[in-house]
């Protein structure tokens, strides 16, 4: 992949912050509007060239064939994704019509954005994005966002495209979207003085993950392979784990389907990850959003794989009221059989100090 591509893309988003918000939010404050906008964006382009048959299929939808609510598998069809949107806009459209009238622009992107498929509007609500908005628009703002996230000298499709100079724009693949998502965390993280792992792995650690894990079994592989990450951040460790056992040059070049499943506390990197799996054609639905150490949303189910890189240092004292009572075990996930002194198995607690986090992981 061309490393340059993403880092001029980066270049290009973080000048953004200077260009538009630097005397509108307060330091820190920045990703509340950048990362939201960065997925919107890419969302957008995937659907700017099937529009047209997205509207088409809702007139039909309405017009002949009377629906008081909208076929989803319709609308999916004609967008050539999971996701969809039915307003009339594209973020295009609203920079190119808009006037200097803020109110006027604030109500047709709201228009744009309730345009969309549950699934997205989702990812909208867990990045605030309205709100993000509606603060834009009150600074005046809003109008400079757009013109910059709609700039034909950037391409964030994963088609070639032209500047209106001629020059070749190259393609932003999948990969190349991830690298630009957690370089964007990573220098959000360094601002606010955070850990980047809290949000995502480095590439290099997942690459030595995925050939510990698969390496050994590549000949016993299983024809259909699930794959879970109990605190899977942006997904970077899931879909790269996809990617080396189907990459058709690689080593292993699994030829059946690989299905990923995840969970996230994190509202806002629950949404990159959700949008990602949107976008690689994953289903979107196999995300969840809260604690894993809370909650087992995948009760009852198994998985081939599992691969994590849980939160280190981090106290559990909070939960501890969904995985014990007391002294009891409430959770079955945290309670081991042993055998006592007379040779006799025993349920036993299976819980650390509850501030030992990630060995409870």
């Amino acid at each position: 992949m061309n490393q340059s591509v993403p880092n001029k893309l980066i270049s290009f988003i973080w000048s953004i912050v200077d260009d538009c918000l630097r005397d509108v939010y307060v330091r820190g404050k920045y990703r509340d509007v950048i990362l939201p906008m960065v997925v919107l964006r890419r969302l957008d382009a995937l659907l700017e060239t099937t529009k047209p048959a997205v509207l088409e299929e809702l007139v039909f939808q309405k017009e002949e064939a009377k629906f008081t609510e909208w076929d989803e598998t319709g609308l999916r069809q004609a967008s050539g994704y999971v996701f969809y949107n039915t307003s009339e806009w594209t973020l295009q459209r609203l920079h190119d019509t808009a006037t200097n009238n803020q109110q006027i622009l604030l109500a047709n992107v709201e228009d744009y954005l309730d345009g969309f498929s549950k699934n997205v509007k989702e990812i909208i609500a867990k990045f605030k994005l309205k709100s993000q908005v509606r603060h834009m628009a009150s600074k005046d703002v809003l109008l400079s966002v757009l013109e910059k996230f709609t700039s034909l000298y950037i391409n964030l499709t994963p088609f070639e495209k032209n500047d209106p100079d001629g020059r070749k724009l190259p393609p932003l693949t999948n990969l190349g979207m991830g690298y630009v998502f957690e370089e964007l965390i990573r220098k959000f993280n360094e601002d606010n003085n955070e850990e980047a792992g809290e949000h995502f792995t480095p590439r290099e650690v997942i690459d030595l993950m995925t050939h510990i894990i698969f390496e050994p079994v590549k000949d016993k592989l299983p024809p259909v392979m699930t794959i879970y990450d109990p605190a899977c951040g942006s997904g970077g460790m899931l879909t790269e784990s996809q990617n080396f056992v189907k990459d058709e040059e690689g080593e292993i070049k699994a030829k059946g389907d690989v299905y990923l499943y995840g969970k996230e506390i994190n509202d806002e990197t629950y949404a990159i990850c959700k949008s990602d799996m949107m976008i690689k054609g994953n289903n979107p639905e196999n995300i969840r959003v809260g604690s894993t150490l809370s909650t087992d949303e995948f009760a009852g189910t198994t998985f081939d794989f599992m691969l994590s890189n849980p939160p280190y240092g981090k106290s559990w004292a909070s939960e501890q009221k969904y995985i014990k009572d007391g002294k009891d075990i409430i959770d079955p996930r945290f309670q081991i059989k042993l055998k006592n002194y007379w040779n006799i198995e025993e349920n036993a607690d299976a819980t650390p100090r509850s501030s030992d986090g990630q060995l409870l992981f």
